[in-house]
């Protein structure tokens, strides 16, 4: 080396000497390089092997002048990064860690999993406080952290997403579910993006790999919110893998472009590998959406909530109850339509017509079976939400005494103020658990000749959102049974994500009711499940259903509603499935 630069380089001293024993005098350096030392001094954790490299830290520090920086181009495995900070920021080292993306970008030939870091440690007198700093993005700016065990969870969860990443370009997922990540502002705390890779089993006849940027409002719809919806997405658009990028609340998305421009980073780490050139982004529009926050409060049933307005295109405009517990779920929707009054003045109102979420059609179909012959009738509904059924309902079945039942005060507020719910004397609101409800009105003789069910579980540690399991509770069920009239029928919503509850659930129905009809939506994991106390031939049922069906889409083509789809009621009519257990 010395006869390879002795002539362009007469400054540039090799000089062979032991690390832990340098013969350089006391503050004779002003920057010391570690380009891979400490990695190959330290294989492992032992006591010996963390004695021998606090004493290559101990002549560092010493012919280091004041000032001065080491700086180290290390992998930081975890016990190299835990002595690392063990040793220099307690002796009044300043800390600072940067991400080495254009070095990763050179070993990626090699498919190296592990991220490079360089360590910087800046030797000072004293410091009054810690000083953590870390850069692991692609911008200049450092971000100060405030605690040791922040640097430690930085840079775990940077290993971890790259060996995850390394994972992907090595091998196909099609036959396993997605892959998701959340991605942060290097100085920020809450997820910006969430990505899910997708993988679909790989056709020769489709493209490798593209993303897609799902706007603003529309990440709760089912083909953006759940693993089977980005299935289809991906078959859809052709591709054998799909990065699908959800955009979160509270942010600020100046263009399409923009966005682009910050994913391409990521979206680059997660492609296939042998893909080369450009990445294709994909989106439904040319815009990241409209989504403005009308009102955020906090209920102490539900948490935080907030009250958002989505635009989908310039003529479909949406109101949603989201609880920030469960930000994909959609917990009450209505569409908002402009009107424009005599006065000449355009007002926004709120279409209590337009059933939003598919599963209200089949419980107001049914709804409307159990009420069609009788002269004077009464249905429960438990869950209020924003009143999006109530109202529907009070229109639909106009003669019918309907009552809402809500164990959560803070909802008939925002109901009221957001979603433009209006009692009378045909629809009125109890505040109170819907379980003591029931029980009241089987004490007290009192009887609906329907009965709703369209609340959500808080309980997220089971495999089920709705309802909840006090629900289906033996001793409440023969309390609704108590409740129901004559040719009354109890309608439930269920959501279950674990498909093994759904056996025993059916069981405890089965044990209640002497007729059991289901039908499972395609596109949801709603199911909706009516029971009845009496036996029914399916033929004598689905002739009920389709008069009832056709009641409902009279009404709507009476009063014009836009989104009447007879298909999916005949696809309800030709899959229900019809359980006599009695």
């Amino acid at each position: 080396m010395k006869n390879l630069h002795e002539k362009t380089r007469p400054n540039l001293y090799y000089i062979q000497m032991d690390v832990f024993s340098m013969k350089f005098d006391d503050d004779s350096f002003s920057v010391i390089v570690d380009k891979g030392t400490l990695d190959a001094l330290m294989p492992d954790d032992k006591s010996e092997t963390r004695e021998k490299i606090c004493k290559y830290f101990k002549e560092i520090e010493r012919v280091l002048k004041f000032g001065g920086r080491y700086i180290c181009i290390s992998l930081l495995q975890k016990h190299i990064l835990d002595l690392i900070l063990d040793y220099f920021p307690s002796h009044n080292w300043m800390f600072r860690v940067v991400r080495c993306y254009e070095a990763e970008k050179r070993s990626e030939e090699v498919d190296n999993s592990l991220p490079i870091f360089m360590v910087i440690c800046t030797k000072f007198k004293a410091l009054p406080q810690l000083i953590l700093e870390a850069n692991m993005g692609t911008e200049d700016k450092m971000v100060r952290l405030k605690k040791l065990e922040d640097v430690v969870s930085l840079i775990d969860g940077i290993q971890q997403a790259a060996f995850i990443c390394s994972g992907l370009r090595r091998s196909n997922i099609g036959d396993q579910e997605d892959v998701s990540f959340d991605l942060y502002n290097p100085n920020g705390n809450v997820p910006r993006f969430s990505l899910h890779v997708v993988d679909i089993p790989r056709d020769h006849n489709n493209s490798s790999y593209a993303a897609f940027i799902v706007p603003q409002g529309r990440e709760v719809e089912w083909m953006f919110s759940t693993s089977r919806g980005r299935k289809h997405l991906t078959k859809m658009t052709k591709y054998n893998r799909l990065a699908v990028i959800t955009m979160h609340r509270g942010q600020i998305y100046n263009s399409l472009e923009s966005v682009q421009d910050e994913l391409r980073e990521a979206v680059c780490q997660v492609a296939p590998s042998g893909f080369k050139g450009k990445i294709l982004f994909l989106s439904l529009g040319s815009d990241v959406g409209k989504r403005t926050i009308q009102s955020e409060g906090y209920s102490s049933m539900s948490g935080k909530y907030i009250v958002e307005d989505v635009e989908i295109s310039p003529k479909d405009k949406f109101r949603r109850l989201i609880y920030l517990s469960n930000q994909f779920v959609v917990q009450s929707e209505a569409k908002l339509k402009m009107v424009k009054c005599r006065n000449g003045e355009v007002k926004e109102f709120k279409d209590h017509l337009y059933l939003t979420c598919k599963h209200h059609t089949y419980m107001s179909i049914a709804a409307q079976m159990a009420v069609s012959k009788m002269l004077s009738s009464s249905l429960a509904l438990i869950g209020l939400g924003g009143g999006g059924l109530c109202m529907f309902l009070r229109k639909f079945l106009q003669q019918v005494n309907i009552t809402a039942i809500d164990i959560d005060s803070e909802m008939l507020d925002v109901a009221k103020t957001w979603f433009g719910f209006k009692g009378d004397n045909k629809l009125h609101v109890t505040i109170l658990d819907g379980i003591e409800f029931i029980r009241q009105s089987a004490e007290t003789g009192k009887k609906f000749n329907a009965i709703l069910f369209d609340v959500d579980s808080k309980d997220t540690s089971i495999g089920m959102s709705c309802p909840p399991t006090q629900f289906l509770d033996s001793s409440f069920l023969d309390d609704v049974v108590k409740c129901l009239c004559e040719k009354g029928l109890l309608i439930i919503n269920v959501v279950i994500r674990d498909e093994s509850l759904r056996s025993p659930i059916m069981n405890d129905l089965r044990n209640k009711f002497c007729s059991i009809i289901t039908y499972k939506l395609e596109e949801d994991l709603n199911e909706i499940i009516i029971c009845s106390p009496d036996k029914y031939e399916k033929s004598n049922f689905v002739s009920l259903a389709k008069s009832a069906s056709e009641k409902f889409d009279d009404f709507l083509a009476k009063n014009n509603v836009g989104n009447r789809d007879t298909d999916d009621i005949t696809h309800f009519l030709e899959n229900l499935q019809i359980h006599v257990t009695k």
